[in-house]
């Protein structure tokens, strides 16, 4: 194997993947094949979408499973715009003095100053992805759930070599993982896999075959079911077999805005995709994209709009059942937001609710010959998420309920059944009435910020999509610091900070991972994200 590589060297040179009868950008390369091979068997962007997703539970399991969500903004090849969303809600049994006791039996602290776990059994909401899998393939794929799963099943059983950024990712699980079955599964006497190391997952794969012979419906009601909830409750959560049972997917309408022409569509509360519409909005009213692209000032109004629409959206966003959400997308709005705006930093805090904002994913994107367009994004939020694997099923449980407030206030409180604020954000945009994208950046609250960002970089700046991708980027962090990569150009750093930025370096895996493939005219393209292990493929 090679010595161990330096993540933060960007000295490959990607271009642009061009193709005619089908495109799969991803985050691992061994899950992209499995995409463009579901395609070439005869599958149309949602199946090679399903299968890709699986495929990265396997080969990229900190990231993404059977324990967590999937949503899917698309556009079909009869014109129909979709928004879907396979998102679970808190158990029936959590309130906020329920969470807040069972916090202060775990940390002997008073229940009234108890906060909402980072991980941990209480963090666990109901997971909706393999429903969400299945529903997806029967109502607009051609394959059965069954095949989808194939080389999942097979990577899990037969084995795969591990790639470099993800064996970086994976070691969190050396101390996130005490009990002997989790690190029995996901680690090789004791320690994280190695960049090029052979890891097989036998238990994950069984559990796989089982939903491939019985459908999804095992994963919800019956002994699968049971165990799940049985492990949760064991270790002090409140997930019962009745939550499980009680799930079902749903389509929704997207959210849309339009930015310099191109329409943007977004998926509607609880996800945060109001944000990124919002800090496109008031960046097209302060005309950040007129700045030259190595100026300072690019980056003080593009990354001052974002902070505004963070502090909105992480106060009110959140189960749209529960609470009313303010129209923080619209232009009106906008130009209000857009007026608090000046020459130095604002005071305006972004801090998220709930776990820190550095969770990660996988956002896939798909493009067919018959001309549909696919954004999917699967996670498990947090590393290895909750931390809690099923004993002998190698399922891991999300923690996305961490981003729940405790807060009785709050309009993200939680609630039984209720949804949390979700981070997850698939992207699709129209560049023109032939001419679709879809898009997405991946990780935690860097997924508005890199919308914003890439959007800008396409549509401000002209630049290919694999530009679009490899450009530098700034994220706003919970502190209200503006973090950067070190690769911008040379003396802008101190003149953002002359403007009040706290402007603090960060490595490149700080700053998300995106993917795009886009459908112009019969020609398929596509690019992937330089800070990953992606690859883009296609025929």
């Amino acid at each position: 194997m090679d010595e161990k590589p330096d993540l933060d060297r960007f000295d490959s040179r990607r271009s642009t993947v061009y193709a005619q009868d089908g495109l799969v950008a991803t985050s691992q390369p061994l899950a992209t094949q499995a995409g463009v091979a579901a395609l070439r068997g005869g599958g149309n962007a949602f199946d090679a979408a399903v299968t890709t997703a699986a495929a990265l539970n396997v080969v990229e399991p900190m990231s993404t499973g059977i324990g967590g969500d999937a949503f899917a903004l698309y556009r079909t090849a009869d014109g129909e715009v979709g928004a879907f969303r396979a998102c679970g809600g808190a158990p029936a049994a959590a309130t906020v003095g329920t969470v807040r006791e069972r916090v202060a039996e775990r940390t002997g602290t008073d229940p009234d100053a108890a906060s909402m776990p980072a991980d941990g059994p209480l963090a666990v909401t109901v997971p909706g992805t393999v429903r969400g899998w299945e529903t997806l393939l029967d109502d607009h794929g051609t394959l059965s759930l069954s095949r989808a799963l194939q080389p999942a099943i097979d990577y899990a059983t037969e084995g795969f070599p591990v790639s470099e950024v993800i064996a970086d990712m994976w070691t969190v699980a050396e101390t996130l993982f005490t009990r002997d079955d989790a690190r029995k599964e996901y680690l090789i006497e004791g320690r994280a896999p190695e960049a090029g190391e052979v890891v097989r997952l036998p238990d994950l794969g069984s559990t796989l075959r089982t939903l491939a012979a019985e459908g999804a419906g095992a994963l919800y009601e019956g002994p699968l079911a049971e165990r799940i909830a049985g492990t949760v409750r064991e270790r002090g959560g409140l997930l019962t077999a009745d939550d499980l049972a009680g799930f079902e997917p749903e389509y929704v309408d997207p959210v849309s805005t339009t930015y310099r022409g191109a329409e943007v569509y977004e998926l509607p509360p609880n996800n945060q995709g109001l944000v990124a519409l919002e800090a496109l909005n008031v960046a097209e009213e302060l005309d950040a994209g007129a700045h030259d692209y190595d100026a300072a000032d690019r980056v003080h109004y593009f990354a001052e709009s974002l902070k505004r629409a963070f502090h909105d959206g992480h106060h009110y966003i959140t189960d749209p059942a529960f609470e009313d959400v303010p129209p923080l997308g619209s232009k009106s709005y906008a130009a209000e937001r857009a007026a608090t705006v000046g020459e130095r930093a604002g005071s305006v805090t972004v801090g998220g609710p709930g776990a820190p904002g550095d969770g990660d994913t996988v956002l896939l994107t798909v493009a067919d010959e018959a001309g549909n367009v696919v954004s999917f994004i699967n996670s498990i939020f947090g590393h290895f998420g909750s931390g809690v694997v099923v004993p002998g099923t190698g399922i891991t449980l999300q923690n996305r309920g961490s981003s729940f407030s405790l807060d009785p206030d709050h309009p993200n409180r939680i609630e039984p059944g209720k949804r949390p604020f979700h981070t997850l954000i698939p992207g699709l945009v129209r560049f023109d009435r032939d001419d679709w994208a879809a898009f997405g950046v991946m990780g935690g609250y860097m997924q508005p910020q890199g919308h914003l960002q890439v959007l800008a970089n396409l549509l401000d700046y002209d630049m290919p999509l694999q530009a679009a991708l490899d450009a530098p980027r700034w994220r706003y962090l919970e502190d209200g610091s503006l973090a950067v990569e070190d690769r911008f150009p040379s003396g802008l750093l101190p003149k953002l900070a002359r403007r009040g930025h706290d402007v603090v370096v960060k490595p490149a895996s700080e700053f998300g991972g995106g993917q795009i493939t886009r459908v112009a005219d019969g020609v398929i393209s596509g690019a992937t994200e330089p800070r990953k292990d992606g690859s883009a493929a296609g025929f």
